[in-house]
C-alpha cells in the first residue's frame, strides 16, 4: 500500500520542537492537505516525507516499511517547491525530463511522457525557452510537469500556487485535481490558504504550533471544528468565540443569563467545571 503513517514523530532543533508527537495516516491515493499558519510545522512535515529532513524520534512508514533512514531518492516521491526550483540554465524540456534521464529511462519512453505532460499542462511551444523567459504561471506549470512526468507513488506540493495571481490559482487548482484523478498518486499538499484546502483536499489536517489539531473532511472541518483554534482559523469571517459559565440549566455570558434549551442540558451537564465556549458563525 502506498500510504504514509506517522507514529509519534517528533522533529526538533535542539530544544525548539517544530513537530510534536505527530500520529497520522495518509491513505493511499488520497489528496490530503496540511493546513495551518506560518511556522506551524506543515512544511517540515512534508519535508520529512520527502526525506529532506531527518526525524528526531518516532517512525515514518511508507509502503509498510520504516523509512527514517531511507535516502530521498529511494522513496519514490515527486515534489513541487514553493519557489519552483527550476534549473535556470536548462530549457523547459530539459527541466522536465532531467529526473527521467538521471534514472536512465529509455529515450522513447521519455519522449512519450514529455509529450503527454506538455499537452496536459499547456506548455506546447515553450519547450526551448529557459525559465527567465517564462511568466510565473508558466514556471509553475513547468515545475508541476517535472513532478508529474515521474509518475511517482507520492506527489508532494509545498505551497506551489502562492506566487500566482487569483485567476491562475483557480485554474491551477483545477489542473492539480485533474492530474490526481488521472494518476491517483498519494498526494500531500501544504498550504495556509483555506480556500485551496477546502477545494482541493479530500481530507484536511489542521496544524498549530507543531501539533495536529484536527484531521477530517473539509465539510467536518468547517461545520464541526475540533478546537477553538480550528473554529477561529476556518471560515471568513471566522467564528466568534465567547466564554460562558453553565449552572442549573442557565448560561451566564457577562451580565446576561440565558436559559438553555432542554435538549442541550445533558451535554452541558457533562462538564463538571461548567466552563464553556459559545461559538457563533456570524458577527454579533
Amino acid at each position: 500500500m502506498n500510504n504514509i503513517v506517522f507514529e509519534h514523530v517528533v522533529k526538533a532543533y535542539g530544544k525548539n520542537v517544530i513537530v510534536n508527537d505527530l500520529n497520522m495516516e495518509i491513505r493511499e491515493g488520497e489528496r490530503l492537505i496540511l493546513l495551518g499558519p506560518s511556522g506551524c510545522g506543515k512544511s517540515t512535515t512534508l519535508r520529512m516525507i520527502a526525506g529532506l529532513e531527518d526525524i528526531t524520534s518516532g517512525s515514518l512508514h511508507m509502503r509498510g516499511q520504516v523509512v527514517n533512514n531511507v535516502a530521498c531518492g529511494d522513496r519514490g516521491v515527486s515534489m513541487v517547491f514553493q519557489n519552483y526550483a527550476l534549473f535556470p540554465h536548462m530549457t523547459v524540456k530539459n527541466n522536465i525530463i532531467y529526473g527521467l534521464k538521471a534514472h536512465k529511462m529509455e529515450a522513447a519512453e521519455i519522449n512519450r511522457r514529455l509529450e503527454e505532460v506538455l499537452e496536459m499542462l499547456q506548455l506546447k511551444g515553450l519547450e526551448d525557452r529557459k525559465p527567465k523567459d517564462l511568466s510565473g504561471g508558466q514556471r509553475q506549470r513547468v515545475a508541476l510537469a517535472r513532478a508529474v512526468v515521474k509518475r511517482s507513488d507520492y506527489f508532494l506540493l509545498d505551497e506551489p500556487l502562492s506566487n500566482l495571481d487569483a485567476q491562475l490559482r483557480l485554474r491551477a487548482r483545477k489542473e492539480l485535481v485533474k492530474i490526481h484523478e488521472m494518476y491517483r498518486p498519494t498526494m500531500v499538499y501544504v498550504t495556509h490558504d483555506q480556500i485551496e484546502a477546502m477545494t482541493v483536499g479530500q481530507r484536511v489536517a489542521i496544524m498549530y504550533r507543531g501539533n495536529m489539531e484536527m484531521l477530517d473532511t473539509p465539510s467536518h472541518v468547517y461545520n464541526m471544528p475540533a478546537s477553538i483554534f480550528c473554529a477561529r482559523f476556518i471560515g471568513s469571517p471566522s467564528m466568534n468565540i465567547i466564554s460562558c459559565q453553565y449552572e442549573n440549566g442557565n448560561l451566564s455570558i457577562g451580565d446576561q443569563m440565558i436559559r438553555l434549551a432542554p435538549m442541550w442540558r445533558p451535554i452541558a451537564d457533562a462538564c463538571p467545571s461548567g466552563k464553556y465556549c459559545v461559538a457563533s458563525a456570524q458577527n454579533i
